[in-house]
């Protein structure tokens, strides 16, 4: 018994280099009656990697949480241990487990973090961006409409955001948040703590030069918004006409405005190419 009643443990794993589990999580993965874990089969392998066995395992995912709640507390009141692992890194972050902890809680059971490995905290500490304040927002939305509106209240919030991507849907993204967010200093952050690890800086405005290996999944670092002096009204006039008669149609005359200038959104610069088109009239 690793506690004088039942508990949750909410154990970290190594989110590459496996050197980085840490002791005291190998000696409670070792102790504990159930291991509950989002892919059992791989949960098992990390566990005779780092020889930790007597434990027996319990899916515990997305899709079936509500379910395993029950047989998470039903283990606690038979006065089992049980621990939560993720499949890399700190349990909970992008990762179903929150509902069971609060219904833990609800039900008098304690839970007990064993704090470690997670990749949005690694990435955002080795980036050189802007630390604090930061907002994780854990996978965007998959449709560009959807990820626009997730971005848009961080538009003018002074906060870095953190988010992961897969590999397939990365250039659409962060064209989608360089729409959402303007231009802002970025970092790509990939296979942490691994032989390949790699960080790399950029701008959003840039990213579509961008040369990466397009393997795995990708932790994302977006910088806050700069603080510049605003464009003023006549700037960003003059940059509406000379798009407009370059023949650009009004979505991307906005959308260039919007790169050439600072300080503005995109309803802003909408209202003034409305006034100079009612003006032209």
């Amino acid at each position: 018994m690793l506690s004088n009643s039942p508990k949750l443990w909410l154990v970290a794993t190594p989110i590459g280099n496996p050197g980085d589990l840490s002791f005291r999580a190998q000696e409670v993965l070792s102790a504990v009656d159930v291991i509950c874990a989002e892919d059992t089969r791989q949960a098992g392998l990390f566990c005779r990697r780092h020889s930790i066995q007597g434990a027996r395992f319990c899916s515990f995912f997305e899709h079936n949480e509500q379910e395993r709640i029950q047989s998470v507390l039903g283990f606690l009141e038979k006065g089992l241990e049980v621990a939560l692992i993720s499949n890399a890194g700190s349990p909970l972050i992008a990762d179903p487990g929150y509902r069971l902890v609060r219904t833990c809680r609800e039900k008098g059971f304690p839970v007990s973090p064993i704090p470690g490995p997670s990749a949005p905290i690694a990435a955002l500490t080795a980036s050189g961006l802007p630390p604090y304040p930061f907002t994780f927002l854990g996978f965007l939305p998959r449709k560009a409409g959807d990820q626009q509106r997730t971005l848009a209240p961080f538009a003018s919030l002074k906060s870095t955001l953190v988010f992961f991507e897969r590999k397939s849907r990365l250039q659409s993204t962060l064209n989608n948040v360089l729409q959402a967010l303007g231009d802002r200093e970025a970092c790509l952050c990939r296979e942490m703590t691994k032989s390949f690890e790699e960080f790399i800086p950029f701008r959003l405005a840039e990213a579509q030069n961008l040369e990466y290996e397009p393997l795995g999944e990708f932790t994302v670092i977006v910088g806050p918004p700069e603080i510049f002096a605003p464009s003023s009204v006549e700037e960003v006039e003059r940059l509406i006409r000379k798009h407009k008669q370059a023949g650009a149609r009004p979505k991307d005359t906005v959308q260039e405005v919007l790169r050439e200038t600072r300080g503005w959104d995109r309803k802003s610069v909408y209202r003034v190419y409305t006034k100079i088109q009612r003006d032209a009239c």
